[in-house]
């Protein structure tokens, strides 16, 4: 979350086993099928491998969102950006070269070179050059690097032609030269200690080093004659690691069909006479690992180096035994661009532009920062700058984009430090008080409210569930699914239609709205009116079958602001709404909320697409309104604006969430009449799925104890579990989750069913204790004085580790 926003990154490792023993190349795909038609003939459906029953909606395909749960978990992910600076400054897509240190920015686009100074003009360059008018006629730069003990004061540029020019920074004169030194395109130019490599797409490598009898300790364009080194020709990936030169070519692959990794081949450049050594990507794994892309090492983890791969995979190898590649790891969905160590974390950058920072120092890996840099675009590079630390006291992290943009981050993430600092020290200036909250969820099967007749669990079921809080609770949401029947093409297109319209003052629901929404919201009215308190509505909508009606007291309704209601479609692809969500919020004194009322994938074996939809609503972008404002941003968590859901201070989630329980129907049942519920938890695929999916969205909620018998799918009017043809298996369908950023913000009073028995569902509620909080905005910023005063002593220290780090790498 990288993540779209960013998200995005959530870690998991898709790892497989060392000791695989499938041998390379030894699995054939089937032929594909065929069929025969003749001259004229009409075009015959698409072929399915599955075709699901009418309790089996898909919902649309399974493998585009299937693949993003093997991704890591960022729902705790910050979403802040580190911003350093944002200057306005061109650099071309493609074509731009940069070199930065401290202040000083070069960008060099074929011929045309410009020098800025971010602490005097941030737009505008100190100098621009030519190299036509440096002597080189029609030269395009197509590399850069600082030369090496210049501290950043002296550039190397390496043309299309294939020659290398020495510029000083601070005038853009040319200081030395070498022509037609390569036979072709310049590549790429390192630094390593004292010495320079550059290396051209034939493979040609120079390595200049000072000479025993030199003068300088570092070496000279001009005089020093390079010693020659040979590689493989045209290698898209290149770069120097712990003084090894790392090259892979995107054809050069090991394996067959849908296993082939890439080969990397790794260069002791520095010791004359030395070989390559060759070596695969996890050569047993049964993924197909992409072209690498990037490389980096990580100051955390010395001893490892770290590639990143289209496919979105990073590949961990073992410098001491090799180096040798021992892991790999699945972080996105798309390819990895960029990836770059920064102190601590490993920030890699993606398609959709958003940067995301890893902590790989358990597993499963964990993404702590996940934000937008570049406007959604890729992101093409990020380096850090390491002469930024003595230069401006920061380390700076610098990324380029398709956006044409270069971005300045703080690689110490300083702003993260701060404010996890302050949510430590969060009583120092906030008072606090306890609010009931009740969740009432049902899947009600079509049912009219005129249905609650007959028996006396019907006749009191809603009034039980309101009366069912002491005191009485001070938020009340009904979230209701299949208030129409998703079977009725007529009744289902006449909601997609008509439903989810601007609702009328003071929170009516809209007259145009079916009569089933109508009745539902009136009887909840009535019996929310015969309580003792006084309530008021705050939000209803409708999503086809999905409706949610939301009261508050009256006592509380001038400390709510920022209320908010919004759906969200995840049937066919997000492009219907039988299944997706109603998403509710508002902001209560300083901490803010969110309700989710939702309708997953149905089926018994759809767990991966229920896993989906619930990781599309979780992650859909700009939900609600964005706020800036700095009191309602102190009700946000994870530097959210509150535009996402996973932005709220806490989250409720209930709904028909068709999970289902992974047994034979009559070991269910046996269990169930035994009272034996506990042996049906270990089978519940909502329990595992948060126990052992390190991926699942819903991993970081919680869930009072299962006490009651699962509550789908009955006969209508009946305690007998589903007696028709299909006989579908007894299952805990209906839940209520949540999640807070202080567990002991929310306290479950109960989780109950009750025994309405007019739909196939059982209802559900469940009411909790929830802790808001009313932030001093003069105490606030006191104690963030006194923090930010602390963090420039924990920068220190980590400034220091940092330059230790990059003179160990020398890098400077």
């Amino acid at each position: 979350m990288i993540i779209g926003t960013p998200s995005p990154t959530d870690f998991i490792s898709d790892r497989k086993s060392l000791g695989s023993s499938k041998p390379l190349g030894s699995s054939k795909l089937p032929p594909p099928p065929t069929r025969t038609i003749a001259p004229g003939d009409k075009l015959p459906p698409a072929r399915r491998t599955h075709t699901p029953s009418s309790d089996e909606e898909s919902g649309g395909e399974e493998g585009g969102d299937d693949l993003r749960m093997l991704l890591p978990d960022a729902s705790r992910a910050s979403r802040r950006p580190p911003t350093l600076r944002t200057p306005k400054m061109h650099v071309p897509a493609y074509a731009a070269q940069v070199v930065a240190a401290g202040t000083r920015v070069l960008v060099a686009t074929h011929h045309h070179l410009r020098c800025f100074d971010l602490a005097r003009y941030a737009d505008v360059p100190v100098w621009v050059g030519d190299t036509k008018e440096m002597g080189v006629r029609d030269a395009k730069v197509t590399a850069l690097e600082f030369r090496a003990g210049s501290a950043g004061g002296v550039v190397w540029a390496g043309t299309k032609e294939g020659h290398l020019i020495e510029l000083d920074m601070d005038s853009g004169k040319v200081t030395g030269s070498k022509f037609g030194v390569h036979a072709g395109v310049v590549t790429h130019i390192f630094r390593h200690r004292n010495a320079m490599v550059s290396v051209d797409e034939s493979g040609k490598v120079l390595v200049f080093e000072p000479t025993a009898t030199s003068s300088s300790e570092v070496p000279s364009l001009t005089y020093t004659a390079p010693r020659v080194y040979r590689i493989a020709e045209k290698q898209e990936f290149v770069k120097l690691l712990g003084g090894l030169l790392w090259t892979s070519v995107r054809g050069d692959i090991n394996g067959s069909g849908p296993t082939t990794v890439p080969i990397v081949r790794i260069y002791d450049v520095f010791t004359p006479g030395s070989i390559a050594r060759t070596a695969s990507v996890l050569p047993n794994t049964t993924h197909h690992v992409g072209a690498v892309t990037s490389g980096t090492l990580l100051q955390s983890h010395p001893g490892f180096a770290y590639l990143g791969h289209e496919g979105g995979f990073i590949s961990i190898w073992s410098l001491p035994a090799g180096p040798e590649c021992t892991d790999i790891v699945k972080v996105s969905s798309s390819d990895v661009l960029s990836l770059e160590g920064v102190g601590m974390r490993l920030w890699a950058g993606g398609r959709t532009g958003v940067i995301c920072a890893y902590d790989v120092s358990s597993r499963p890996w964990v993404v702590t920062n996940a934000w937008n840099a570049h406007s959604g675009l890729p992101v093409t590079r990020i380096f850090v700058d390491p002469w930024s630390i003595e230069k401006e006291e920061k380390l700076s992290v610098v990324s380029v984009g398709r956006d044409e943009q270069m971005r300045f981050w703080d690689g110490l993430l300083g702003i993260d430090w701060i404010g996890n600092e302050l949510l430590k020290r969060e009583r120092e200036f906030s008072s606090f008080r306890t609010i009931n909250v009740l969740v009432v969820s049902w899947n009600v099967d079509a049912a009219k409210p005129e249905a609650l007749t007959d028996d006396a669990a019907n006749l009191t079921f809603l009034n039980d569930a309101l009366t069912s809080v002491s005191p009485a609770p001070d938020i009340i949401s009904f979230g209701f699914q299949e208030l129409i029947d998703l079977e009725s093409r007529k009744m289902a297109a006449k909601t997609v239609l008509l439903g989810g319209k601007k609702k009328g003052e003071e929170g009516k629901i809209s007259e145009k709205v079916t009569s089933s929404y109508k009745r539902w919201h009136d009887r909840l009215v009535r019996e929310v009116r015969a309580l003792a308190e006084g309530y008021t509505v705050i939000h209803t909508e409708s999503l086809v079958g999905l409706f949610t009606c939301m009261f508050v007291k009256n006592s509380e309704k001038a400390a709510l602001k920022n209320v908010a209601i919004t759906t969200i479609k995840r049937g066919m692809g997000g492009r219907y709404g039988n299944k997706g969500g109603i998403v509710a919020r508002f902001v209560i004194g300083d901490s803010s909320i969110c309700f989710i009322n939702c309708h997953l994938a149905a089926g018994q074996h759809h767990v991966r697409q229920r896993n989906a939809d619930v990781t599309a609503m979780l992650e859909e972008k700009s939900v609600f309104p964005s706020s800036d404002a700095i009191e309602e941003s102190l009700a946000y968590v994870g530097g959210g604006d509150g535009s996402m859901v996973l932005d709220h201070e806490i989250v409720f989630l209930n709904g028909d969430l068709n999970y289902r329980i992974d047994q034979r129907r009559d070991a269910v049942i046996s269990s169930i009449q035994a009272g034996d519920l506990d042996a049906l938890h270990t089978h519940d695929q909502l329990l595992k799925e948060m126990k052992h999916n390190r991926g699942f969205r819903l991993r970081s909620f919680r869930e009072g104890p299962l006490t009651f018998s699962p509550t789908y799918k009955y006969d209508r009017r009946s305690n007998e579990f589903d007696t028709s043809e299909k006989k579908r298996v007894p299952a805990w369908c209906d839940r209520v989750l949540w999640r807070s950023r202080d567990p002991e913000r929310v306290k479950q009073l109960h989780y109950r069913r009750y025994e309405a028995n007019v739909s196939d569902h059982r209802p559900v509620s469940a009411a909790f204790a929830m802790t808001v909080k009313s932030v001093r905005l003069d105490a606030w910023a006191k104690e963030k004085g006194i923090v930010q005063e602390l963090w420039l002593e924990t920068l220190t220290e980590q400034l220091t580790d940092a330059r230790e780090f990059y003179v160990e790498q020398a890098l400077i």
